[in-house]
């Protein structure tokens, strides 16, 4: 990553909510502390709730010194203390026009000419109003420096809404303008599923289905819902990761090797394979945890899903006829994220596995058969494993990764309007079967129902391994 060295602008609206807390006020942090960021930037943090710029400072310490599960590493006063000097405050309805005059104002009196980002980590249905009110106060001009604009999932909340907002984006800014966050391909362990298939010739050539038996996907978290219920509860599983983080995790592990590694090239293979896959409404299980109806903000009559499981394919000439299962859900059994190939078996022996272990203990794992040391011949399940060498903690944040894409205008890992129809596409035919949910026990790994999902191709699901790159 090369070091931003423009001065910039960033406008957070929304600067007080969750997301702000959770992941963008720690990332900035971890940006100050890599030296990422150029000394002559400003961040303008935007909300309704009355503050100087003293007060949100004092806020945004404290946000850092919160626990918070994405942000782990302790605090450097001296960072914290720089972060904090760049960052100034704006009280107001960002419904009204005023609130904009006075921004506009406040980017003057700083510096007449600047790069500006503006951060929507706000409600999607106040969209409209902030880009009407940009552009009618010509902070969207590109006179003298950029302006863009980040959103984050939900992009939409089914095909038509997606088309809409994409609509929308387009009526206020051109395509390189807009950067749709998907913070899951900001993790490094995922894109470096990329670097692994195809800067090497090891193992590409029997990606296929004549050496493929079928396709795992795992995204489990042991966890609950916390404080989201109000938002989760309006979605589900199945939209809230399955719509976007699992179809990007298949499509950077199945797409084809795309001409070159330029935006435009990754971007067209991933939506391609995004494209291909197709949706089994009849392959679909749904599960809600005992327990959920008693989560804060969650009706009592919810059915929504806390767990899903599904299968699907692939549409191309390399994947004919190897079927992909997926699952994920809350309040499983463990935290573990994967993709994992199994290949056919010859014979009896157990078969070979590749695995892209997204989270914990990330890294890349290949399942063999080796012989026991002694006089029978009788054979063992062996590991060769890449690991990443630093601790969990020392992988980059995704957060840092794309604000600094961001910043200098690469879209690589920023998914784009087609992706994200492509993904509604996929999803909307599985949300309209969502008719049963099946309950499970906390600690498990989702309802009996999944089990059958797979086993009725006389599969299993993998129990993940703990002991993969055990640190």
């Amino acid at each position: 990553m090369s070091k931003p060295q423009e001065a910039f602008a960033l406008i957070i609206f929304g600067a007080t909510g969750n997301l702000a807390q959770l992941k963008l006020i720690p990332a900035l942090y971890d940006l100050v502390e890599a030296n990422l960021l150029p000394k002559q930037m400003t961040i303008i943090g935007v909300g309704r709730k009355k503050m100087t710029d003293q007060e949100f400072r004092d806020y945004s310490h404290r946000v850092l010194h919160q626990p918070n599960r994405h942000h782990q590493h302790p605090i450097v006063e001296a960072t914290a203390a720089e972060l904090l000097g760049k960052m100034r405050y704006l009280a107001g309805d960002i419904a009204k026009p005023e609130i904009y005059q006075q921004l506009h104002g406040l980017l003057d009196q700083d510096r007449a000419c600047t790069n500006r980002m503006f951060y929507l980590a706000t409600y999607p249905e106040l969209y409209q109003t902030v880009f009407e009110h940009l552009q009618s106060s010509d902070l969207n001009s590109q006179k003298c420096g950029f302006a863009r604009v980040i959103i984050e999932k939900p992009i939409g909340n089914d095909l038509a809404s997606a088309k809409q907002l994409n609509q929308l984006l387009a009526k206020y800014y051109v395509e390189d303008q807009i950067f749709r966050l998907d913070h899951y391909l900001g993790r490094e362990t995922l894109q470096n599923i990329l670097s692994f298939r195809f800067a090497n010739n090891l193992l590409e050539p029997l990606i296929n289905h004549e050496q493929i038996d079928h396709v795992q996907v795992t995204a489990a978290e042991d966890f609950g819902i916390g404080l989201r219920g109000g938002y989760y509860d309006s979605v589900g599983a199945l939209k809230d990761v399955g719509q976007n983080h699992l179809l990007q995790m298949i499509a950077l592990a199945t797409m084809e090797e795309p001409r070159d590694f330029s935006n435009q090239a990754i971007t067209a293979s991933r939506l391609k394979l995004l494209q291909e896959l197709r949706p089994d409404p009849d392959k679909l299980v749904f599960g809600q945890y005992d327990g959920y109806l008693r989560e804060q903000d969650v009706r009592p009559d919810s059915k929504s899903d806390t767990f899903f499981a599904l299968r699907t394919t692939i549409a191309n000439s390399r994947f004919q006829d190897v079927p992909i299962y997926v699952r994920a859900g809350k309040l499983l059994k463990r935290t573990v994220t994967e993709v994992t190939f199994v290949f056919k078996t010859k014979g009896q022996n157990p078969p070979n596995m590749l695995v892209y272990r997204v989270q914990p203990n990330a890294g890349i794992v290949m399942r063999f058969s080796s012989k026991i040391p002694g006089p029978t011949f009788k054979l063992q399940n062996e590991y060769l494993q890449f690991c990443y060498k630093n601790s969990e903690n020392g992988l980059p944040d995704p957060y840092l990764r794309l604000l600094v894409d961001a910043l200098s205008g690469d879209q690589t890992f920023f998914v784009d309007a087609e992706e994200v129809e492509a993904q509604w596409q996929f999803v909307d035919p599985l949300v309209a079967k969502r008719r049963q949910i099946h309950s499970y026990q906390p600690g498990s790994w989702g309802p009996e129902a999944a089990d059958q999902l797979i086993e009725a191709d006389g599969r299993k699901w993998i129990e993940p391994s703990v002991s993969f790159c055990a640190l």
